[in-house]
């Protein structure tokens, strides 16, 4: 037989009965539905916790901090950057530099009449900030220059007028009037410290402000109301003012903190591992993933065990179609053969009956699984339902405000491989009916009314 007749014949056979063959394919929707669901679910659930935790931190960031003071103390110097950088998936790595502990004064405007008592500096190597994700809402960062800063999102609000009253001389973001006092973009900033030897002297440093950094509490305050400096003007400023207090700075002692950006998620325990043998002490997000991430696989395979054990009843419900078919075809199989239809014909007609019964129920169960996948996408966003457990409540709450999260989420390779597992398990289901058609003799098969 051609595969011209072979697919005619197929297709006869299957529409001659077409409840029988109707409630076969929709037992083979059900299984590939439940399949595609419970999978996506267990997807959806391991998504919706990368979402919360990258609220809360960039999953490829690790931080790293010295673990002691005394001298054989693994230090974070130079050297040690060097060496951090070299190992595989490191994507960049900068010391942090934070000069919290210092008193610092910031004066802005004529007669500097704005006047901040506290803000967050901090200090990153130009080029590895870009890769850690600091983002900016205009402007952008100049490595040439002394003292090129960049402000965070609300740093104007840290400012007080001192030509105004106590109590009225600030602003907040949000309230009226909506505007700062001053656009620290146009304004020169006059950076003062005391020199510590209570001698009533000042430093000053003059300040530029190249950009405005999108608040992002996740990466620091200094996003939101405070200062980003390049690694080197702030360790230059922090030596002066050393200095002028009457110590000796010395850079052999390092930084305290350093940050690291991994390539991929994957690679972070990994370079993790690679930094606490060098004796350093390490945190990132990958301490609370693994374990959700390990909890989501487990729930992901008895989801999807669930899903199979539907599609196998399914491929019980196709056998029997095929069974109950040989019994009624006998005959036609008996003069299929003394026509001269090969056995193998045979064989691969039934195989074909069953492969198209478990092709078009699982093309079926796929529309079907994307519909019932974003009704329940739609339902956890209206508040209808969804959410999981395994901390996730805690993580959304510590994340910000509420997002909506995907209860399902179907890739293409689920719903393609769901086709093929159910194309696959119409197969297997008919290769015992097609075996018991080729073992039909002829001449008994024509005799059977």
């Amino acid at each position: 037989m051609s595969h011209r007749d072979l697919v005619r014949v197929c297709l006869q056979n299957l529409l001659r009965h077409k409840a029988r063959t109707f409630l076969t394919v929709m037992g083979v929707v059900l299984g590939c539905c439940s399949v595609i669901i419970m999978i996506s679910i267990g997807i959806g659930m391991k998504k919706s916790q990368e979402q919360a935790l990258s609220m809360m931190g960039d999953l490829t960031v690790i931080s790293v901090y010295k673990t002691g003071r005394s001298r054989r103390a693994a230090k974070i110097t130079a050297k040690t950057m060097e060496e951090i950088r070299a190992i595989p998936g490191v994507q960049a790595a900068t010391p942090k530099l934070s000069a919290d502990q210092l008193a610092f004064n910031i004066y802005a405007g004529p007669g500097r009449r704005y006047r901040c008592v506290y803000l967050a500096a901090v200090g990153l190597e130009a080029e590895a900030a870009k890769e850690m994700g600091y983002h900016l809402t205009e402007g952008q960062w100049k490595t040439s220059g002394q003292n090129h800063v960049l402000v965070g999102q609300n740093f104007e609000y840290l400012f007080e007028d001192t030509k105004r009253p106590e109590g009225r001389n600030m602003r907040e973001p949000g309230e009226e009037p909506f505007s700062p006092y001053f656009d620290s973009r146009r304004t020169k900033l006059t950076l003062e410290a005391e020199s510590g030897r209570n001698d009533g002297k000042k430093l000053t440093w003059e300040l530029t402000a190249d950009g405005r950094l999108k608040e992002d509490f996740a990466k620091g305050m200094e996003t939101s109301m405070g200062i980003l400096f390049r690694l080197e003007d702030l360790q230059r400023i922090m030596d002066e003012q050393q200095r002028a207090s009457g110590k000796i700075p010395d850079r052999r002692k390092g930084w305290d903190n350093a940050v690291v950006k991994a390539d991929d998620i994957r690679h972070v325990a990994s370079i993790e591992k690679q930094i606490r043998k060098m004796g350093l002490s390490t945190s990132s997000m990958e301490s609370i993933r693994k374990p959700m991430e390990q909890d989501a696989r487990q729930k992901q395979m008895m989801l999807g065990c669930l899903g199979a054990i539907s599609l196998f009843v399914a491929a019980l419900g196709i056998t029997n179609t095929m069974v109950m078919s040989i019994s009624e075809r006998t005959r036609e199989i008996g003069v299929m053969k003394a026509l001269g239809c090969r056995v193998k014909d045979v064989r691969r007609l039934f195989l074909m009956e069953a492969a198209c019964i478990g092709l078009t129920g699982g093309i079926l169960g796929m529309g079907v699984s994307y519909g019932v996948s974003a009704l329940m996408n739609l339902a956890a966003a209206a508040g209808l339902g969804g959410g999981f457990s395994s901390g996730m409540e805690e993580l959304l709450f510590a994340a910000g405000p509420e997002t909506a999260m995907p209860v399902s989420v179907i890739p293409w390779w689920l719903a393609l491989a769901a086709v093929a597992f159910s194309v696959l398990i119409g197969l297997a289901a008919g290769y015992y009916p097609a075996g018991k058609a080729v073992a039909v003799p002829a001449l008994e098969a024509i005799k059977r009314d």
